[in-house]
């Protein structure tokens, strides 16, 4: 069932809410859609009378959840500067460790799967109530659809939270505008002046040589990253210990990779904790694959697990803020649907292996991490850097 899940992730949720969150709906409105559709699909899951009707309100859920992580990601790291963006990134997945901290909890709680699915549908409605309304777009996204004067509201609104104020007449340009300003160039008002949106899409990505490469590898790399991620996360099965404990102890795991990866990601920059942490993950999967599942080789496998899980959470999670670093504004959230969506293709690959059993699983995901690390010493370096908002203004800031 997870595998019918992840597909209609991969090849629908991700990729249809990736591109409308760069053009008509925006990241606010396409996270309350999904949400919205998380909500009823899996309230509906709960009272399928038949194998078929649930295999397909299976895929509805998979294909909302598709777009919850990057608009909800996006939404809240677009308007944040370069110096604090790798910080309030990695502050966002504490909630995701959380949440499959408190679902090991719930399943404990609620062993009928029907129960499971309505008891899991309550946090979309309760952020769509408690939380959408009060979250505004992001102005970047309105600032490339041509909307300025709702972009500039937003900003005037930060500052004041700040406790700042936007002198009288400070206004908002894209890239390529603020380069012709460097020219010499006379740019029109932008708080008073209305302009043409400018839309993008994965095509557009593909067809620039910096970007694509760009994609091939992040698309790669969360390939990779993936099937050690989500397989160390199903490989507790094979580790023969307390289903529910082992859960808990791989999702608490994760969070001190969290701040320890967010403490150390504007010191040391995206790259190379990119290949550190995918290396220092294949490391313990390797030692994994050569230990036994019997009397203390076992407590040490699921040590190995712990630590291999431990490295790649920090990896699977700072890709998202180095993928989105990567691509503008205007086809950032097409390119991290794509990534996902590869992502989402080694997570169907994971189960697969994981039923191989023994120390063939550390084995592959060593593998896996090796590879991942290889593929992120290709791509550049983002820290410190702006964030750009349109294919112009990232291909010339390139080559300044």
């Amino acid at each position: 069932m997870t595998e019918i899940q992840c597909f209609g992730h991969t090849f629908s949720g991700a990729g249809v809410f990736g591109h409308l969150s760069d053009s008509k709906l925006g990241r606010k409105g396409s996270l309350t859609a999904v949400c919205i559709l998380n909500a009823i699909f899996g309230c509906l899951t709960s009272l399928a009378p038949d194998y078929s009707t649930y295999l397909l309100l299976r895929f509805g859920t998979g294909f909302s959840t598709g777009g919850v992580g990057l608009c909800s990601f996006v939404l809240a790291t677009e308007p944040v500067g370069p110096t604090k963006r790798g910080v309030a990134g990695m502050s966002t997945f504490y909630f995701f460790s959380t949440g499959i901290a408190l679902l090991s909890s719930i399943a404990y709680i609620f062993p009928s799967w029907r129960a499971l699915y309505v008891a899991s549908s309550i946090p979309s409605i309760l952020f769509l109530v408690l939380v959408v309304p009060f979250i505004s777009e992001s102005p970047r996204w309105y600032l490339v659809r041509g909307k300025t004067n709702e972009a500039m509201k937003i900003m005037r609104t930060i500052a004041n939270a700040n406790g700042h104020h936007l002198p009288d007449g400070v206004s908002l340009a894209l890239d390529d505008e603020a380069n012709d300003a460097s020219n010499g160039n006379q740019i029109r008002k932008a708080a008073t002046v209305e302009k043409e949106a400018i839309s993008g899409s994965i095509v557009d990505v593909i067809r620039s040589p910096i970007t694509r490469i760009r994609l091939f590898l992040a698309v790669g790399i969360n390939f990779t990253c993936s099937v050690v991620y989500y397989g160390l996360s199903l490989n507790v099965v094979n580790l023969e210990t307390n289903l529910y404990l082992t859960v808990l102890l791989n999702a608490v795991a994760e969070m001190p990779a969290f701040t320890i990866t967010a403490v150390l990601l504007d010191k040391f920059g995206r790259k190379p904790l990119a290949i550190g942490t995918q290396w220092f993950s294949a490391i313990f999967c390797f030692m994994g694959s050569l230990t036994g599942n019997v009397g203390i080789s076992k407590v040490i496998r699921m040590c190995c697990g712990l630590l291999g899980i431990f490295g790649m959470a920090g990896t699977y999670n700072l890709l998202f803020i180095y993928t989105a670093e990567l691509f503008p504004t205007v086809v950032r959230n097409a390119a991290l649907g794509c990534a996902t969506q590869a992502a989402q293709m080694g997570a169907i690959l994971a189960p697969f292996v994981v039923i191989l059993g023994g120390g063939f699983p550390f084995l592959v995901f060593g593998v896996c991490g090796l590879i991942g690390g290889m593929l992120a010493s290709y791509l550049p370096e983002t820290l410190n850097k702006p964030l750009y908002d349109t294919m112009t203004g990232l291909e010339e800031g390139e080559l300044a």
